[in-house]
This record gives C-alpha cells, structure tokens and sequence, in this order.
C-alpha cells in the first residue's frame, strides 16, 4: 500500500514539474509526509487509505487548475486540522501562516452543508464569502475538494448522496460558475444529475451514446468545411473543434423548455480559436457567409466581457442540413480563462510568482457589503440573485458597459452609478424614450437617468422593484438614516398589530418583561426603538419579530398565570353548567379525560394532534371534547378569556391508542420535476397514508407549498416522515402548521 502512494505521489510531482519546475518541492514532500502521518489509518468509504483523497484534490488543483505551491501544499493539508489532531499554530510553524490560512478557510468550508434553516445557511455562505474574500485560492482547493468527492459518490448512500449533489448544484457549481471555471463547472454539474435525477440522466447518455457513431461524422465534416475555408482565408493556424453539450446542459434545455430529447435539435458546439482578436471577428464574418446566422442568437462578448472574464464571440448557425448548433470563436488567451476562469491568473508565472489580480474578484467583497441590513431570507434572496443568475449588459450614454442581474430596472441601474443618483432620481430613459422604472432592461440598452435637487427620495415600492442587492441595500440605508422617526413609529404599530394577531397579547405586557427584552438585544438591536426602526425600513418583518420571541412571549404568558393563581384570593366560584357531553365507550380514540368517563372526543382540524404531543381539552357545545395541541394558536388565545375557564380539562394520551391519527404537513419545495415522485416514495417508505393532497401555485422564486392529509400511528413516525421529507433535492422546509 505504501508503495502505491508513494507512485500517487510521484504521479503529483509529475504533473507539477510539468508546468512549474521551480515549485517548492521539498515542502511538498513535506506536506504529503504530514498529511499522511497524521490521517494514519483513516479509511475512505472505499477501503482505501484516507490520504489518497488529499493527494487527489492536490493532482486536480496541479493538473487542471495548475496552481501554486501553496495551494498543492493547503490542498495536501485541507483535511489536517479538521480531521485530524493537527493545529492552525503546527501547520503555520512548519509549513507558512499563509498555508495556515488556506488549510483553515477550507476546513471551515468543509462545514458548509446546504440546509432549510435559512439563518444556518445566511451564515455558511457568509463564511465562504468571507474565504474568498481573504483569498480566492480557499475557494478553488475547496472546489477541487468537491470535485473528487462527487468522482467517488458511488460509495456513499442514496441519501447522502442526494445531499451532496444538491449541495453541489446548489452552491459549488453557481460559484465555479462565477469564478469562470466552466470546465468544472460542467462535470459536476453532471456528476450531481446522475444522482439528482438518475433517470433522466441515463436516457441523455444512453441515447449520445447510441447516437455517438452519427455525431461524430457531423462534427467531423462541420470541422472540415470551417478548417478548409478558415486557411483559403489566410487563418492556417485556427484551431476548430466540436463537442455535443453536456448531459446537464441537455437536462436543463428540455426542462426549461418542456421538451422530450428528441426534440432537443441544438445538441452542438464548435469552437474557433485563432491568435488575435482581430481574427475573431474576421472568423465570425467567414462563419456567417458559410452557413445561415439565427437571428437573436449572437453575443459578443469581446466587447463586453461576462464579471468572471469569460470572452468569447456566440453565434448559432444552421448547417447545411439544417441542424443549428453553436460556434464560439475566442482567442487562446480567452479560451485558458474561459476553462480556468480566476484560475489562471493563479498560474506561476515571471519566476514562479502567482499572478491574482484582486480586482478581478471585487465582486465577492461587493456581494458582502450589499447584505448590510437584510434579514436571513433576504440575504439569500439576494445573493443567488447576484452571484448565480444571468447578466444584462447595458451602457451608460458615454458607452461605459455595466453588467447587472438578469431582469434588472433603471432603478438597478442608478444605484449601479452612485447611491445619490438612486435617491434623486426622477425619471429615465431607455434608447431615448422615457420608460416606467419598472421597466426590464434588455441587453445592449442605452441608459439614461434624470435626478433632481428636490427629488423626495426613494419610494418604499422601489424595494419590491429592484432586482439587485445593491440597489435594495442603498435603498434600505437610505430610508434607515432619513426617515429614522417615521420607520420607528411604522415599526411599533406593524409590531403591536402582529403580536395581538399572533399572540393575543398587547405590546405593554411584551415590554414589561425582562426576558423578552434581552431576546431583543440578542436579536443585534441595541433597543426596542432600533427593532421598530429596523422593521419600518424594510431590514425585518414584524411577523419574524414576533417568531423568533414566540417562546419568551409564551414563557411570560405562563408565569403571569401562575403568579394569579398564587396571589389571588380563589373566589367562590359560581356553578359551572357544563354541556351535556354524548357518552361514548371510554378510550376509543386513546385519550383519558381527566375527571370524565366515557365522553366522546374528538381531534381539532386547527392543530391535528398525535401521540406524543402534549395536549389540551376543550368541552365544545354538543360536540363532546375537542382534543388541541398545547402549542396552537387558539388554545393561547381562548385561555385567556375568562368567561372560558371553566371548560378547558387536564387529557393525556392513554396507554391503548388508536391504529392511527390524522395530522397534516406543510412541505415547500422549489418546483422540479419528479418532485411529487419523491415525495410519495418517502410517504411509501414510511408507510404513511396519505388522506388528502393540495398543491399551491408556485411563487416568482421557483417555490411551491404542498399541504399533505396523512394517518400516522404516533408522534416518532411523524417525526420520521417529515425528516424523509427534509431530505429530498429541492424542499426547504417542513412544518406543522397550525391555527
């Protein structure tokens, strides 16, 4: 086994002085030596030594990101600390506090799972901002990191392994993306569909596959028509390829578009790569006399450039069988970014110094300060708007080129200038013509924006407008430092109004309490004015307040109520005529009537209690009594009526119970297909029954709710099925709902 590593090894070396002979080779040793020691007998899910993952991540990081010696170094480590009794002060003393860094960042990314815990998940990509931010090199081992674990997900289970590859698809790959690092991007984008969607994704190979033999003869006589033509033209040197799209990229088409794979026609793509950037357009001019140029399907971005340095011309032409498919037409220099994308500025160069330019990732740090303000949910609204989502590209009347969000306005725009253009504007144009500022910028739009000395500011509509952080952000700012006194007094209404809808109580019996409010101080709210402030602006909603202090508001309704009971004079208490309750053969539905026998019972629909939840009885007119959750809203509410009191009793759950309960479960999910496939296959699993199923429209995010009726024996497998659930690619959150 040793000797097989020490072949690893060598294999590594190999590769590095390939492309960087004077790399720090005995540091490298070193750093495989350590990681090796202390990894020791660990094993992957494999069976294999634990260090042969570190030294692959090093191979991916050497071999196709061509990086550094210390990023091959932090790549050997990046499991050390995390995993092993290594230290932060161990690898800085015998390797470099650089090395440190890098190996920590990655090892705090190594924490990043995606979660329905939206405040989990602000924080985790917080974090991996942060890293990046610091030093873009964290993120690029950590992605090769990612890389080989979906290369090797065939060892882990069917539920981790849907975990990981929506992890992946959800974060790892957007960011590859971002960075420009299209060629990991695409495979695991793949590697993540064949878990995601196995089905789906063994059809789009099976059939490239069958078909493999046709494809090729296309490509090959495309690639001899352009190659013949490009070198009577006086480009010789050009190099032409082609390649059928990826799997995923295939995937999405029929997806997006609601097509079968046999009608997915655009299937291919040819490259042109030449020397200078004159001869990029000179070959789109030759590509556009050969064959028929689609309208609407050619992008130059030469002249403006994608955020992650991707340059490239796009054409999509009709062969002359009329099979369309794509040509990008870049020149060397644009195609090592294009694959590399920030990576290959990290290549050693001019005497073995890597080369990272900080301006070319100023958008992460952009991304962070544009989060001052926003609420866990907002936050990750926003960053997936702005780090994941297609550009639009529009000009400024000078000709300067911006790059905003896909679907942004001319509110978008102005703050993109300056926050002072933002808050004064009045009006806009878009080519010349005055446009509403809800309109949706195009690409290649010419911009204008008119402001005024007496323009009153932004409008609170502006925020459901805008489709950048950015924007949205300087928006918030400015109505948290000019209308502070209007936010406070906005506040404390929306909140007093809230909690007397949600609790039942009145903002002076909140306040009075100390407990809540040092709920409110741990909330970052110096004071209750800050948190009236914070929700008039927009930074927070009344109904998240009151959630996150639902049990300290809980907590103090109980302890008044003890406190009357302890110091009030009991009353005499007048006669109490209970209803007359049907009879009913005692513990038919598992429920033992404190003081009653034989009474009929039966569940609210509100809460849907099972057993295991602490519950409550209520004496209904006619009806028998009403079994509650302790926890629903309308037992909160009703208990502190007083002409009530006297029909609330004491019920427990008896030791003989039911075959089984009805409940329901609220499931939101961001809409996909297969989605309600899952979804039954976790009831099936389960074995729960479903009673009923209701399925609301999808929202402008991609979100569904379903509300499922279902029969469970007791609370544990409630608790199982809904953890099922939580588990599937795509839902975010499930809950009982209540009231």
């Amino acid at each position: 086994m040793l000797a097989d590593l020490e072949k690893r090894y060598q294999d590594l070396e190999d590769v590095i002085r390939g492309y960087n002979p004077s790399a720090n080779f005995a540091q490298i040793r070193q750093a495989y030596e350590f990681a090796r020691d202390n990894h020791g007998t660990q094993l992957r899910k494999d069976g294999s030594p634990f260090v042969t993952h570190p030294l692959a991540v090093a191979r991916i990081v050497a071999d196709e990101l061509r990086l550094d010696s210390e990023s091959i170094v932090a790549a050997l480590l990046h499991d050390t600390i995390e995993d092993t009794g290594a230290t932060h002060e161990q690898v800085a003393k015998m390797f470099s506090p650089t090395v440190a860094d890098l190996v920590e960042g990655v090892s705090k990314l190594t924490r990043v799972h995606y979660t329905s815990k939206e405040e989990e998940q602000m924080e985790n990509l917080r974090k991996m901002l942060l890293a990046m931010s610091k030093d873009i090199r964290v993120i690029l081992v950590k992605i090769a990191d990612r890389l080989h674990n979906m290369r090797t997900m065939e060892y882990q289970t069917p539920a981790k392994q849907k975990q990981k590859s929506f992890e992946t698809m959800e974060i790892y790959a957007p960011i590859a993306h971002r960075l420009g690092m299209q060629k990991m991007k695409w495979e695991l984008e793949d590697l993540s569909l064949k878990y995601l969607d196995p089905i789906g994704y063994q059809e789009i190979v099976s059939t490239l596959e069958n078909n493999a033999a046709e494809y090729e003869a296309f490509m090959e006589e495309v690639d001899r028509q352009i190659g013949a033509r490009l070198k009577e033209s006086g480009i010789a040197d050009a190099v032409v390829y082609g390649r059928t799209k990826h799997p995923y990229s295939i995937y999405r088409k029929m997806y997006t578009q609601n097509k079968r794979l046999d009608d997915v026609f655009d299937l291919f793509a040819f490259r042109v790569i030449v020397e200078e950037v004159a001869d990029c357009y000179n070959v789109l001019g030759i590509i556009h006399d050969m064959y028929k140029p689609i309208l609407g399907r050619f992008k130059d971005y030469i002249g403006t450039p994608k955020p992650n340095m991707y340059q490239s011309l796009h054409t999509t032409v009709l062969g002359d069988h009329g099979i369309p498919f794509e040509v990008q037409i870049r020149t060397h220099e644009m195609h090592e970014v294009a694959e590399y994308g920030i990576a290959a500025h990290w290549k050693y160069k001019n005497g073995g110094r890597g080369i990272g330019e900080e301006s070319r990732y100023e958008w992460v740090r952009r991304l962070l300060e544009n989060q001052e303000g926003a609420d866990a949910e907002e936050y990750i609204h926003s960053l997936k708007v702005d780090m994941f989502a297609d550009e639009v590209f529009v000009f400024t009347p000078q000709g300067d080129v911006i790059n905003l969000p896909a679907g942004a306005t001319p509110i978008d725009f102005a703050y993109y200038i300056h926050s002072a253009v933002g808050n004064s504007m009045v009006s806009a144009k878009v080519n010349g013509r005055i446009v509403q500022l809800t309109h949706r910028l195009q690409n290649g739009d010419v911009v204008e924006i008119t402001t005024s000395k007496s323009a009153h500011g932004p409008s609170r509509d502006w925020l459901k407008i805008a489709r950048s952080s950015n924007a949205r952000s300087k928006i918030r700012q400015w109505f948290k430092r000019e209308k502070r006194d209007e936010n406070i007094v906005n506040g404390r209404q929306s909140f007093e109004s809230e909690l007397k809808r949600a609790m039942g109580v009145s903002l002076k019996e909140v306040l009075s309490d100390e407990g809540v409010l040092n709920t409110i101080k741990r909330l970052s709210y110096n004071n209750v004015d800050d948190m009236y402030a914070a929700i008039g602006y927009g930074g927070i909603t009344s109904q998240k307040v009151v959630g996150r202090l639902r049990e300290d508001i809980q907590r103090m309704i109980h302890q008044k109520q003890m406190e009357r009971q302890e110091e009030e004079p009991v009353p005499e208490q007048p006669e109490v005529i209970r209803p007359v309750i049907p009879q009913r053969r005692s513990g038919e539905k598992g429920i033992i009537v404190e003081g009653l026998n034989n009474c009929l019972v039966k569940f609210s629909k509100c809460c849907a209690p099972v057993p295991g939840d602490p519950i409550e009885g209520f004496i209904t007119r006619g009806y028998g009594v009403s079994i509650h959750r302790a926890d629903c809203p309308n037992v909160l509410r009703d208990k502190e009526k007083p002409e009530l009191a006297g029909r609330w009793l004491r019920v427990s759950w008896a030791d003989k119970l039911e075959e089984s309960y009805h409940t329901t479960i609220q499931i939101v999910a961001r809409d996909r297909n297969n989605l309600l496939v899952d979804v039954s296959t976790a009831f099936s699993a389960t074995k729960t029954r479903i009673t009923s199923l209701n399925a609301r429209p999808v929202t402008v995010d991609g979100f569904g709710v379903l509300d499922v009726g279902i029969e469970v024996e007791d609370g544990q497998q409630l608790k199982t099925v809904m953890n099922r659930l939580e588990q599937i690619p795509g839902v975010m959150k499930v809950t009982r709902p209540t009231g």
